[in-house]
């Protein structure tokens, strides 16, 4: 494989794998929660009204029920705001980034409140970034966290870095120099991570066991069209969404890439790609190429599109163009009955008084194709399914919402949630209820 060496600065000398050791192993739904819920669904609130001033905290809501927890998580005193989460695989642990300060705060899901470090009774201090995150994930021993920070300085080199962090701790593990840094995806086995590096036609991968040792952990592969977004379909083979020229490149598509080869194997054209998901036999695409016409009925003049794929065989199966919102689509959620949940930022938000009202999401009907675009505007920042039951809940322009999969519609049940504040993210906490 066609390597090129970047210095690693490694922080602490131990092996990102670390083995989860004091990191919540048991379940989530076993032990007791303040708010006495069961199912819940955590909801980043960056100004939530306390007193005569606006706190960060984690709102609370009963997913059984969509009912509003009296209960909060307050982050006041380790972090400055409440936006992008990301929840371990066991559901012990929630990390919460805040944008004011570029720190991340741990919050353990059991006593909901901000988390102990291991072996003491000390909280864990806010993790602090050098720079914005829009890409972090916890690995598969619950324990170790990734970042990237496409404005990390480093020495000597462009700007941008991969973090690896402790959460048991706060302390930062390593950084791996990449420059530009935006997104990464792990592999399902952990053992090696993506990176996506924005204005490259190039994409990084990471090597996880190798962090930490002398032999250099990263590789640089070339060959693609500004590539944004990857899904693996095992521990080794990929599907990288090249963004093309939406992203100022030449053309989107897909690429299949196998983790040890030089480039990819072959690419699959389609209208836009910055991101997807696989549902069965369907890979679904969705991006923004330039100048696309949006239909009659909507003040909007630019749309996106979605691409559906036969997940294997990468041909495609829409017979014309799907057209949806613009922006950069960055969520995508299939909810129950098929209903495909699609979130971008930066769209063409319309809201006229008594008029038209549109925002970044949309939702695909899968049984019929077609798209609902829901009376919201602004930026769609968070999308959750309620497993097991026929609701998905959604933060758009600051607003939490529930949509009822049966009716592709606004719940009108939604008024029984009214979080005061603003609601960025949401994330379901503990499995779904037997």
């Amino acid at each position: 494989m066609n390597k090129t060496f970047i210095g690693v600065v490694v922080l602490v000398a131990v092996s990102v794998a670390i083995v989860a050791c004091g990191g919540g192993s048991k379940s989530s739904s076993s032990q007791h929660k303040v708010s006495g819920l069961k199912y819940r669904a955590f909801v980043s609130n960056p100004l939530f009204p306390a007193g005569v001033s606006n706190t960060p905290v984690i709102n609370i809501v009963d997913a059984t029920q969509d009912l509003l927890s009296q209960s909060t998580i307050s982050l006041i005193g380790t972090t400055a705001s409440a936006g992008l989460m990301a929840v371990s695989p066991d559901l012990s642990k929630t990390l919460v980034f805040s944008q004011i300060g570029n720190t991340i705060a741990v919050v353990d899901n059991t006593t909901e409140a901000i988390a102990t470090v291991t072996g003491s009774t000390a909280g864990v201090p806010a993790i602090a970034l050098p720079g914005l995150t829009e890409s972090m994930y916890v690995a598969k021993d619950n324990v170790t966290a990734y970042a990237a920070v496409p404005s990390a300085p480093v020495t000597g080199q462009s700007p941008g870095a991969v973090f690896a962090i402790d959460t048991g701790s706060g302390n930062i593990l390593a950084t791996i120099p990449v420059p530009g840094a935006h997104f990464i995806v792990p592999s399902p086995d952990g053992t090696n991570i993506l990176v996506f590096s924005d204005g490259s036609d190039s994409i990084t991968v990471i090597s996880t066991a190798l962090l930490g040792s002398n032999e250099n952990p990263v590789t640089t592969v070339n060959g693609f069209d500004r590539p944004v977004w990857a899904i693996f379909i095992d521990s080794a083979d990929a599907y990288i969404f090249n963004c093309g020229s939406e992203c100022g490149g030449a053309a989107a598509g897909i690429a299949t890439f196998t983790i040890g080869d030089f480039g990819p194997s072959s690419v699959t054209p389609v209208s836009g790609a910055t991101y997807g998901m696989i549902s069965g036999n369907t890979l679904y695409v969705a991006g923004t190429p330039p100048h696309t016409a949006c239909p009659s009925g909507t003040a909007a003049k630019t749309c996106g599109t979605l691409t559906t794929l036969d997940a294997g065989s990468l041909v495609a199966t829409n017979v014309k163009p799907i057209l949806i919102t613009d922006g950069y689509h960055n969520r995508m959620q299939m909810g129950d009955n098929g209903q495909l949940f699609i979130g971008s930022h930066s769209c063409t938000s319309i809201n006229v008084s008594g008029g038209e009202v549109r925002g970044c999401l949309s939702i695909f009907n899968t049984a019929k194709s077609t798209v609902v675009i829901p009376p919201q505007s602004g930026d769609t920042t968070g999308i959750q399914p309620v497993t097991g039951r026929n609701v998905v809940y959604v933060c758009e322009g600051g607003v939490f919402q529930v949509f009822d999969t049966t009716t592709d519609q606004l719940l009108v049940q939604t008024i029984r949630i009214i979080i005061v504040g603003q609601s960025t993210d949401v994330k379901l906490v503990d499995p779904p209820p037997d």
